[in-house]
């Protein structure tokens, strides 16, 4: 094994970025807000005209079918319904579909694959229910769904990425087809396109490679030996679940998540330590806030407080920009994705690498 001389200068994030970033993962981040953009323009009634028909029925709600990337704009709809929504929607992670269930809940089933099991197994059951699917997938088992019956439907997305680089893509359409069903508010054409644009300048700002003495990149050095801990409100608990599953995955590293008010009636116990001095383990962690301008007030008082408190001295403040939660929520994952990219390389990590994933996989397949 080669070994680089003592006095070698240190790799640049571009020097790493090119040992390690072997399927391309930065190239997929530049493009999130191109892939929105394309998403929304790829769902309409006149490509879809059984959105008109379904747009006609009560629906009690919306169940997303998904798991892991894919499950995870099925949460943001959640949120972005329950901010401002016509129905409730609930996200479902498993084979079997809940005991209440039945055929006035509309079904969203994604997997980027198309091939999840879990998923495919829920949607084949919501049908044999006598329910309504839609699939939103790159092909396989649930992209064949709609050829076996009437009540399923698809919209096509984009392969040729891993899922979770793929949540511009999928969620855009999530959110464009829940708009022509009524079931959100229909966001105006040039207020969109602002938002995108707005983002996309924030996508530039953000990129390590292009600004390697930014703010992601100095975040993500001071983060490098630390125990990760992010905090924010209920409307973003999606953001912060998908923060900890891109760390989880691009970074291999892990993080606790707190969604307020509700942390501040337990953990902040544990924030607080034990013993005069407090707890050692609260301290040594690393305290990501996420917020953004429309939180309750007494949430942004409870989030002062804490940071008052807190015994930690590593503690940023990631405050969301934008117009709307949602577009405040996709800020954010511009956000984690950057940030959990520069992590893995500054790990030496090749932020594509999914090798226990892949080994369940394996052994899945196996013992079938």
């Amino acid at each position: 094994m080669e070994h680089e001389p003592d006095d070698a200068p240190e790799p640049t994030l571009v020097d790493l970025a090119e040992r390690f970033d072997n399927e391309g993962m930065v190239g997929f981040t530049r493009m999130f807000h191109d892939d929105l953009r394309n998403g929304f323009d790829a769902v309409n009634e006149e490509r879809f005209p059984w959105l008109s028909e379904l747009k006609q029925a009560p629906w009690s709600g919306v169940l997303c079918l998904g798991m892991g990337g894919s499950a995870a704009g099925g949460d943001f709809l959640a949120a972005l319904t329950a901010h401002e929504g016509g129905c409730p929607v609930m996200v479902h992670r498993d084979y079997t579909l809940p005991a209440w269930f039945d055929a006035t809940w509309l079904v969203l089933a994604t997997s980027h694959s198309g091939n999840t099991e879990e998923t495919v197994a829920a949607a084949e059951a919501a049908l044999d229910r006598g329910a309504t699917v839609i699939v939103i997938a790159t092909g396989g088992v649930l992209a064949g769904l709609p050829e076996l019956s009437p009540r399923c439907h698809l919209i096509p997305t984009v392969g040729g990425q891993p899922p979770r680089t793929a949540f511009g893509h999928i969620f855009s359409r999530q959110v464009a087809c829940l708009e022509h069903l009524g079931l959100l508010p229909t966001q105006a054409n040039h207020e969109r396109e602002a938002m995108i644009q707005r983002l996309e300048a924030n996508n530039e700002h953000f990129d390590v490679l292009n600004q390697p003495e930014g703010d992601i990149a100095l975040l993500a050095a001071g983060l490098l030996n630390q125990p990760l801990a992010v905090i924010g409100p209920s409307e973003l608990a999606p953001a912060l679940n998908r923060f900890k599953n891109q760390m989880n995955e691009n970074a291999a590293r892990f993080v606790r998540i707190g969604v307020l008010p509700e942390m501040n009636h337990n953990e902040s116990v544990a924030w607080g330590g034990v013993g005069p001095d407090g707890d050692d383990q609260a301290a040594e962690q690393a305290l990501l806030l996420l917020t953004w301008p429309g939180m309750h007030p007494r949430v942004q008082q409870r989030l002062d407080w804490m940071v008052a408190h807190s015994p930690t001295e590593t503690a940023w403040n990631l405050a969301g920009e934008g117009e709307s939660l949602l577009e405040c929520m996709l800020y954010h994952c511009l956000v984690m994705d950057w940030l959990s990219i520069t992590l893995a390389f500054l790990h030496g990590k090749d932020p594509a690498a999914i090798g226990p994933i892949n080994a369940l996989k394996a052994h899945l397949n196996s013992v079938q």
